[in-house]
């Protein structure tokens, strides 16, 4: 799914300011931090931009602070992770204060919510690597 040039825009301003909790997360994922499995940070796919995405498991890893759950924020993201469900991409959403509070529980957290997925659903490849529609590096 190609993302526009505002959303790869965006993505590359968001990778430089991370939250803490998001660097936090980072840090722990990089690299095939997470048995292996390579996580991209910052990712666009369509319209969104995605916290932390792994195309292998097409899974994405959100760190929601306490403004997702205020206002129309719980509504927008109901239709975000509708419509990349919609693209083949699962969604998981983690509390900020949770990874906080324990970077190696988050990753507990997310192995156990991977150990219970179906597998990727072959109606929707994985997207190309790197950054869709940009061709740029991230």
């Amino acid at each position: 799914m190609p993302a526009p040039r505002t959303t790869v825009a965006n993505a590359r301003r968001l990778r430089k300011e991370m939250s803490k909790p998001e660097l936090n997360l980072w840090h722990a994922l990089r690299r095939g931090g997470l048995d292996g499995h390579k996580f991209r940070r910052q990712h666009p796919i369509g319209p969104y931009v995605l916290d932390f995405y792994c195309s292998a498991l097409r899974l994405d890893v959100e760190v929601d602070s306490y403004a997702h759950c205020i206002g129309s924020r719980p509504r927008r993201d109901a239709i975000r992770d509708q419509w990349l469900l919609e693209q083949g991409v699962r969604t998981l959403r983690l509390a900020a204060h949770d990874v906080i509070a324990s970077v190696d529980d988050t990753l507990s957290a997310i192995r156990e919510h991977i150990a219970h997925l179906p597998p990727p659903d072959a109606a929707h490849p994985p997207p190309p690597e790197g950054e869709e529609g940009a061709g740029g590096r991230h």
